[in-house]
């Protein structure tokens, strides 16, 4: 795409040189009035370039009126700039040859603005359309005309043409003012193919480019109406469909407003497209001004108002003027953007488009100047609507691309979404059940106190106070389960020295009552801690132990070695009793002692095992990982 608008723009840069080199030389009006004549060779294609003119209506050539010879092509801009009306031309072809019956002659009238009427010998053969107000507009279309062989006298063959055309003063264009381009007579054939391919070039080429940049400008003002970020868009949609609405004659060529009224339109438009070409300049550039905003409108409405008070009769001038006001406009808006989009590529491309339409409309004002417009002048405005149409297509396709870059962009946004929200939901969680977990700890430690207070007073003093030594016994023994369970509640870690201090002296204290021989091998000064939770689970683990030890095994001692092993804490209880019998082994069971053991064991991690057999004794393996029992 860029490397077609860069062609098309280089080709636009082109065009002065083309447009000096197709200029005609107007050759100096005769100054006393001649029939002109055409060389004896009416089957040659020939140009007439001279004809006897006379001011005047009627459905003939007006014979008393004066006469005066006329360069043709005759521009009415410069020869009857303030006249409005109909102008007969005749041309004398003297003698005729005769003409094989085979081959028919024609005429070929490149241009003719507004309309005409075509006599041979006083009989009428082409009509291009109305006559009166509002005259069919004709300007853009070349015009072929039959010349019958039958109407043909032996001499003095006359060409009438009646011309109805518009002042250069009521016209805001110098190519929409009256005139007649010069003459072609030959075969139909031949000028036929050069009327199509000038027909092709002045009609069907305009018409399919201005179709596409309808088209094209429809979409992109909607495009930009609905994205509102985009705005630049919206501004070039409307740049695009008013150049386009400019060339609505060349679609309906008889309308039912007058000449003034067309002009009045066509001229209003200027404004409209001034203000679109500078908002998107502006905002392409990336700027939105506020006083801009308001002052183009007004713009619009005072230059339709200045046309409105000065009338028909001056309306050139105050177009002329209005002209250098825009283009001025135009072109400080165009010099900013260039400078706000720096270097970049865009930029550089941009520049390029801007310089070939101002080159194509320099080209456009230095044809009006030199006379009818050439073939440089048709090609320069087919170039603006040609570069407009490829730039719509790289603003949509720029549009596109950051389209797809924001849809990107929403679908990483949304999953930043879903992860935050995940994120928000998972710590919410985390703080609810720190919450639940803080009214569990005042729970606790309310539960704790009650127990420390109330029924820690109550053993107390069943210890100190019953006479009978079982009830003391038992009652020590809940007292110590009381306090073993009121540390569980309270949540304080405990240092593991502090925890084999404490499970030596209660363990080797009960083995010795029962007469068993008690030993302890542990570490000295271990840093590691245990959460109340582990440190309470592994006391009554090893109580259990020491129980069976007590009750069950019949053994003479007991060795209990406590190690830190990769990571884990290990406490082993050996024995040299009689082992697990069956029944033994049924009747720990049912009072949960081994499976109390390896399910407080599985609360904290770890793991209980027992090995055993009858006549070897009993091993009672404890494992708790360090990490969790810190922890847990």
């Amino acid at each position: 795409m860029a490397r077609v608008l860069q062609l098309l723009a280089w080709l636009a840069l082109l065009l002065p040189a083309a447009a000096l080199a197709q200029v005609p030389q107007l050759p100096q009006v005769p100054q006393v009035p001649q029939l002109p004549q055409v060389p004896q060779a009416p089957q040659a294609l020939q140009r007439i370039s001279t004809a006897l003119t006379a001011a005047g209506g009627g459905s003939s050539f007006p014979e008393a009126a004066a006469t005066a010879g006329v360069v043709l092509p005759d521009e009415w801009a410069r020869t009857r700039r303030g006249f409005t009306g109909s102008v007969w031309y005749r041309v004398v072809i003297e003698p005729v040859l005769p003409v094989d019956g085979n081959e028919l002659l024609a005429l070929y009238i490149e241009q003719v603005c507004s309309n005409l009427e075509v006599y041979l010998n006083g009989q009428l053969l082409h009509s291009a359309g109305r006559m009166t107000a509002p005259v069919t507009n004709n300007c853009n279309h070349p015009q072929l005309v039959a010349l019958p062989a039958a109407l043909f006298k032996p001499e003095g063959n006359r060409i009438d043409i009646k011309v109805a055309g518009q002042a250069r003063l009521s016209s805001g264009s110098r190519q929409r003012a009256g005139g007649l381009s010069a003459l072609w007579i030959g075969p139909q054939a031949e000028l036929a193919a050069r009327h199509a391919r000038q027909t092709a070039l002045q009609v069907a080429a305009p018409q399919a480019i201005s179709a596409t940049l309808l088209l094209t400008g429809s979409f992109m003002f909607v495009l930009g109406f609905v994205h509102r970020r985009d705005s630049h868009l919206a501004y070039f949609g409307a740049l695009c469909l008013g150049w386009a609405l400019i060339n609505v004659r060349l679609w309906v060529r008889d309308t039912p407003l007058g000449h003034s009224e067309m002009e009045f339109i066509v001229c209003s438009m200027l404004g409209f497209i001034a203000w679109a070409a500078v908002q998107f300049l502006l905002r392409y550039g990336g700027v939105r001004s506020e006083l801009v905003d308001r002052a183009l409108p007004v713009q619009c409405a005072l230059l339709a108002m200045t046309l409105l008070l000065a009338g028909p009769d001056r309306l050139s001038t105050v177009v002329n003027l209005w002209y250098a006001v825009l283009a001025l406009e135009v072109t400080a808006a165009a010099v900013w953007h260039l400078w706000r989009r720096g270097a970049t590529g865009d930029g550089r491309l941009m520049a390029l488009l801007l310089g070939a339409t101002f080159t194509v409309l320099l080209v456009e004002l230095a044809v009006q100047w030199a006379g009818m417009p050439p073939l440089a002048a048709h090609v320069a405005e087919l170039v603006v609507p040609v570069i407009l149409v490829l730039t719509g297509l790289r603003l949509v396709r720029q549009h596109g691309h950051s389209l797809h870059q924001a849809e990107q962009g929403q679908v990483v946004l949304e999953q930043r979404v879903r992860e935050a929200t995940a994120e928000i939901e998972r710590n919410f969680r985390q703080m609810s059940e720190l919450k639940v977990e803080q009214v569990t700890e005042r729970e606790r430690k309310r539960i704790a106190a009650d127990l420390h207070d109330d029924l820690g007073a109550k053993l107390l003093t069943i210890v100190h106070t019953s006479e009978s030594e079982r009830i003391s016994t038992l009652a020590r023994e809940a007292l110590e389960e009381m306090r073993l369970s009121v540390r569980g509640l309270t949540g304080r870690p405990v240092r593991l020295a502090d925890a084999l201090g404490d499970w030596r002296a209660e363990v080797i204290g009960r083995l010795g009552q029962a007469g068993i021989e008690g030993s302890w091998d542990a570490p000295e000064d271990l840093p590691q801690t245990l959460s109340a939770r582990a440190y309470v689970q592994t006391t009554r683990i090893l109580r259990e132990a020491t129980s069976n030890v007590i009750k069950h095994s019949s053994a003479s001692s007991c060795s209990i070695t406590a190690a830190i092993t990769d990571g884990d804490f290990q406490l082993i209880v050996q024995d040299n009793g009689d082992g697990i019998s069956s029944e033994i082994d049924a009747r720990l069971d049912r009072g949960h002692g081994l499976a109390g053991m390896k399910s407080r064991a599985k609360q904290l991690q770890g793991q209980c095992l027992v090995e055993s057999g009858p006549g070897y004794g009993t091993v009672i393996r404890l494992t708790v990982p360090l990490d969790r029992a810190t922890t847990g």
